[in-house]
């Protein structure tokens, strides 16, 4: 089948993977034991197996999207539905694996929905300091007949040290149109008055009204089954990382959060275990420069989802 023009969708097969992208991806069998051996590269192999080969204390920041536990094929890959106790026995597993490579002061997200959240939750509070569930809201869902539809998903955000942690709240500021200034004294506080109408910068909850999922006419969108959008991951790598800082991703799919990294200036290491996903991740990152825009990010400041700023910087992107 044939694209339309505007379908940016990158889901080309092995047989068809750009000049120089399979040839950049290190396995399972490479020299992984130092850091400037796996510094911003991604690796193709089974998270079990190439965790223990990292250097340990490597990472400041981890940011970990696990299967769901539910049923779902990922390139051939099946994911069977677990009972909770094997889920949780499986969680504990990657953890164990994933400790010893964290710094002391490092944080941790972790990916959820709702119901993979209850199995997960007991197994986070043994190993972390749980500082938050943030909910995010994504735009797409399929209707259900008997039920609510599942329009949400979970994401923890937990540190290794309860009060040794990167927090840049001032760099994750939503900006919010103001439609009835708040006053004091008269006076409206806090907006500011441009082009586009009223803002106002407002402090970052622990609810995400404002992502897009990718969609085929985004330069971001692969053909990864449960791809999460760079805005979603430029949010947790501003506050909870620096420049320069490593971030560590285990089951990296299309390589979002790596790309994200990059192009907010900080080093990453990325893992997945299917190498078709692993060779979209490293043609996005070999087409991503430092600086480049996300979208809805602009001048430092998260904008509401379609908002007019946003909508216009989408125009400039490469």
């Amino acid at each position: 089948m044939s694209k339309s023009p505007r379908n940016k969708t990158i889901d080309f097969s092995l047989a068809n993977a750009p000049a120089g992208v399979l040839n950049q991806i290190l396995h399972e069998d490479d020299q992984l034991e130092h850091r400037a051996a796996v510094i911003d590269q991604t690796i193709n192999g089974d998270a079990f197996n190439v965790l223990p080969r990292l250097p340990d204390k490597i990472a400041d920041l981890a940011i970990v999207d696990p299967p769901y536990n539910l049923n779902k094929k990922y390139d051939g890959l099946d994911f069977k539905k677990m009972t909770d106790s094997d889920y949780r026995a499986y969680t504990q597993r990657w953890i164990d694996a994933l400790l010893p490579k964290l710094k002391p002061q490092a944080s941790l997200y972790v990916f959820a929905d709702w119901q993979t959240s209850i199995s997960l939750a007991p197994v986070l509070e043994q190993n972390f300091t749980i500082k938050n569930r943030i909910t995010w809201q994504r735009e797409k869902g399929r209707g259900a007949l008997t039920n609510w539809k599942n329009g949400m998903e979970d994401i923890w955000f937990l540190t290794r040290d309860p009060n040794n942690y990167t927090f840049n709240v001032n760099r994750v500021k939503q900006r919010r149109q103001v439609i009835a200034p708040y006053r004091i004294a008269g006076q409206a506080r806090d907006w500011k008055e441009t082009a586009a109408g009223r803002f106002r910068d407002t402090m970052p909850s622990n609810f995400w009204d404002d992502i897009s999922i990718p969609y085929w006419s985004m330069p971001e969108n692969t053909g990864h089954p449960t791809q999460k959008p760079e805005k979603l991951l430029a949010k947790i790598i501003l506050a909870s990382s620096n420049p320069g800082d490593l971030i560590l991703d285990p089951f990296a799919g299309a390589g979002s959060s790596l790309v994200t990294a990059k192009k907010l200036n900080r080093h990453f290491i990325g893992i997945e275990q299917s190498l078709l996903y692993t060779a979209w991740g490293e043609y996005r990152l070999q087409q991503t420069d430092a600086g480049d825009s996300i979208q809805g990010y602009t001048d430092g400041v998260f904008w509401e989802r379609n908002t007019l700023a946003a909508q216009r910087a989408r125009h400039h992107h490469h």
